[in-house]
């Protein structure tokens, strides 16, 4: 039962970390067509500098949501299964727009084009805004559960997860993820943009305070224990905090109040679950952590990998952020490169108007 309750919390502690960093993700990509502004170069000049942001580093943060699964899949692989085919269509909905914002953000630079800059713009942004609605409606119903069959199959089908409990859960996690995201861009940015960012979070710290805290309350009196009762507290002194620091441009304070906030959520999702991996409804059944769980020996041996393998993830993730650490401003923003239309065209079809296109020119820099 103590590695049961170890790699409970463990998966928490992973899904805090990709919350966490992902979250800010998130809210740069939902940002891109709020924050820019200027004449059409400057816009796009801004578009760019926010991608540039968070280039070195998101798919780093989406790591954290791999390893959530996997270690969901031989920790509790009861869960896993009930979880990932109740949930099935939430899932590949979140699946296929966190491809599709990998993909823009990879190719956004390769073609020199606005049209095709415009079209991968609009990609990061669905793939930012998708989930951000879709983690909170999933881990909504996971506090409030779901109705599960004497085989822990998920019998409620799809309409049932859209209930207002949960679709305020999404809410939440929108919110949140766009006050972390803005907080996060007047860290990281100089200039006018990142003004317009610490007025973007001033707004959103407020509107975070009344959706987050209304969902919490909900939560705590409804289907929550005692205990948790102090992460709704942290969570909106947090909050609470992000307004007054950001009022006085202690971005770094912001940031990391921001961040607290979204950890005290996962720990009332959490400690709202527990000892239930899949709470049920009335008239169903429920699925505990016993029952979901792994055997003695294979939760031993993933102790021990984890014991060895975490604290060097860590540090290089850290190290990582470090690298990066310097403020960007559109002045570190270069020209675009990139191959032109014609230039593709040419290069796929072997007409090339007399000037020859070379494999090296379709390496972007």
């Amino acid at each position: 039962m103590d590695l049961q309750l170890l790699w409970f919390v463990l998966i928490a502690l992973l899904w805090t970390g990709y919350l966490v960093l992902e979250g800010f993700d998130f809210g740069v990509g939902m940002l891109m067509s709020v924050l820019p502004r200027g004449s059409r170069e400057e816009r796009e000049t801004e578009r760019r500098l926010l991608v540039n942001t968070i280039g070195p580093v998101w798919d780093g943060n989406e790591v954290w949501l791999i390893t959530a699964g996997g270690a969901t899949f031989a920790a509790f692989p009861e869960w896993y299964a009930t979880m990932f085919s109740g949930f099935y269509v939430p899932l590949l909905l979140i699946l296929v727009a966190l491809i599709l914002r990998g993909v823009a953000f990879e190719y956004r630079g390769k073609i020199a084009d606005r049209a095709w800059a415009r079209r991968c713009d609009v990609g990061i942004q669905v793939g930012s805004w998708v989930p951000a609605v879709l983690w909170g409606v999933a881990f909504g119903n996971l506090v409030r559960g779901v109705l599960l069959d004497a085989d822990h199959q998920y019998v409620g089908g799809f309409w049932a997860l859209l209930n207002p409990f949960a679709l305020l859960g999404g809410l939440t996690t929108l919110v949140l993820f766009l006050l972390h995201g803005a907080v996060f861009v007047a860290l990281k940015t100089d200039g006018a943009i990142r003004h317009r960012a610490r007025r973007a979070a001033g707004v959103l710290a407020v509107a975070a305070v009344a959706v987050a805290g209304a969902w919490a309350v909900w939560a705590q009196v409804a289907y929550s224990v005692t205990w948790t009762w102090a992460a709704v507290a942290v969570a909106a002194a947090a909050l609470l905090g992000v307004v007054v620091a950001n009022a006085r441009g202690r971005e770094g304070w912001a940031f990391t109040l921001s961040a607290t906030a979204i950890v005290a959520a996962v720990v009332l999702i959490f400690g709202s679950m527990y000892p239930d991996v899949m709470p049920g409804l009335p008239g169903g059944e429920s699925l505990s952590v016993a029952e979901a769980s792994s055997t003695p020996y294979t939760l031993t041996i993933m102790t021990w990998v984890a014991v060895f393998l975490t604290p060097l993830v860590l540090l290089y993730q850290g190290w990582t952020y470090w690298v990066f650490r310097r403020r960007l401003s559109t002045r570190h923003i270069p020209a675009p490169a990139g191959l032109s239309w014609r230039k593709v065209r040419d290069a796929a079809f072997g007409h090339d108007g007399g000037a020859a296109v070379r494999p090296t020119d379709l390496t972007a820099p």
